[in-house]
């Protein structure tokens, strides 16, 4: 008995080394079968299931610390779908200059695999606006593949809205869309219209790429997070190389990622059967004729002149807020279907003016303050008490403390309601923009003073430029500061400034 289990361990010594070896290496073949073991960097902040979210993991091997333990999560795409490898060979032609690293490369990843439905949809709507973008951006000198940072801010979208009230397809705040002209009413928000924030883009584009000495990713990156911040980081850094500057911890990491998505979204845009998007849908070009409109006129009475939906009318007009033109807005110029134009400019000749608009009633909300009553709110807005109670579904007496009322106005006064959540609207804190130049060899502030018409000491403070110190050359300072005042630009005196 003892011989047969003497020589039962004798036989199996050999086998079991060789059991735990294929042990401690499975997770390994496991990982080189699926690929790339080399981790991703942590660039955005939807990070694709799979990849690790912490701060500060590098690009590489993985760590012989890591041992064994080597987790790999379903990405949600078949292997099959496409090959998920980054295509070799040269980068597509391009007007901008393409740079392919790993930060590229991650946001490539992201658009094949977590981003791939937005992608689509991305491209699907892009040939809906690019070509009448690309024109514009022609037109004003500026290399056509910027397009795709419309792509980035919106994916095409005219509604788009983030969540720093930013909006349209080039996401335009309050303050710089009305710094290019940009009309923001309760009527009209041209920054959703495709064609006249596209002007306004280029020309803040151009703006930018002057002010970043002519270089792309600075001015991309000066178009996210504002230019006073890129120029803050390049002084901090003292360098100009955006991909230098974003290894500080000074940008937010929304800007650090914007110019490799940019690049990303760009690359795979151009050719984007080699990345997987051989089946996207493309929209049509948009089309339209423009009309000019001499007076208010409600969209379903052009619609009817047009033979349309009225929802035809109302997409190709995203920047009305309403379903008419402005009200004091003479000559403005509605787009209409292509083709229609003489039909539409012969009808509405003989159209009375009376009857291109009819006034209608709208409903705003009011939040109920402590001393309110039904009768005093319908007082305040030229209703009744019984209107506003039947609305409201309450009592004519009914205590309305706290609540949120349905208020019916005439359209024309509803703005006044709309600011109505408090005694007194609150005031818009102004905000600033600065006017920067580059130092050149032999610049002094006498001479800048006199250049710019602005005092020495002025010009001094703004720069916190210390006692006779030397102006170095490629140096940016301010020159001039401006403050948004009523829509309008207003420059900013030395006293008012300190």
């Amino acid at each position: 008995m003892k011989k047969a289990l003497l020589l039962l361990v004798i036989c199996l010594f050999p086998v079991l080394p060789a059991l735990a070896s294929e042990t401690r290496n499975s997770p390994l073949k496991e990982l080189a079968a699926l690929g790339n073991a080399s981790s991703l960097p942590d660039l955005s902040g939807a990070v694709p299931s799979g990849f690790d979210s912490r701060p500060g993991r590098r690009s590489g091997s993985l760590e012989p610390s890591m041992g064994d333990l080597v987790v790999i999560e379903d990405q949600g795409i078949s292997e099959n779908d496409f090959e998920l490898k980054i295509p070799e060979g040269p980068l597509p032609d391009s007007d901008i200059p393409l740079t392919l690293n790993g930060q590229v490369e991650y946001f490539i990843r992201y658009f094949q695999t977590s981003g791939r439905k937005s992608f689509t949809r991305w491209l699907s709507r892009s040939e809906r606006y690019i070509p009448m973008m690309k024109e514009v951006l022609k037109k004003n000198g500026l290399p056509e593949d910027l397009v795709y940072l419309a792509m980035i801010e919106s994916g095409f979208t005219p509604h788009a809205v983030s969540v720093a009230s930013a909006v349209g397809p080039w996401q335009f705040i309050s303050g710089t869309g009305k710094r290019y002209d940009l009309r923001i009413d309760q009527w009209i928000d041209e920054r959703r219209d495709p064609l006249k924030s596209t002007v306004a883009a280029a020309l803040y584009l151009k703006e930018l790429y002057a002010m970043f000495n002519n270089d792309w990713y600075l001015a991309a990156a000066g178009y996210n997070a504002g230019e006073n911040k890129i120029l803050r980081a390049i002084d901090r850094y003292n360098t100009r190389d955006f991909w230098e500057i974003s290894k500080g911890s000074y940008l937010k990491r929304e800007t650090k990622e914007y110019v490799p998505k940019l690049l990303a979204a760009a690359i795979i845009a151009k050719e984007p059967a080699r990345y997987g998007f051989a089946d996207v849908a493309y929209l049509p070009p948009i089309e339209f004729d423009t009309v000019t409109i001499p007076s208010r006129t409600d969209l379903e009475v052009a619609a009817r002149l047009c033979n349309v939906d009225y929802q035809v009318v109302k997409e190709l007009n995203p920047e009305l807020r309403r379903w008419c033109t402005p009200p004091d807005y003479p000559g403005y110029e509605l787009k209409i279907p292509v083709g229609k134009k003489r039909a539409f400019e012969q009808a509405y000749a003989q159209l009375p003016e009376g009857q291109r608009y009819v006034e209608r009633v709208v409903y705003a909300r009011y939040r109920a303050k402590k001393r309110d009553t039904l009768a005093s709110i319908a007082s305040r807005y030229g209703t009744t008490p019984q209107a506003l109670a039947e609305v409201n579904k309450l009592k004519v007496s009914a205590k309305v403390r706290g609540r949120t009322l349905l208020v019916p106005v005439v359209a024309d006064k509803e703005p006044a309601v709309q600011t109505a959540k408090a005694d007194a609207p609150r005031k818009e804190s102004a905000k600033g923009f600065n006017k920067y130049y580059t130092v050149k060899k032999g610049d002094t502030i006498a001479s800048l003073s006199k250049k710019f018409n602005i005092s020495s000491r002025i010009l001094t403070a703004w720069n916190n430029l210390k006692g006779k110190l030397a102006l170095r050359p490629g140096k940016r300072i301010i020159v001039a500061k401006y403050v948004e005042k009523k829509g309008s630009m207003v420059p900013v005196s030395g006293d008012d400034n300190g």
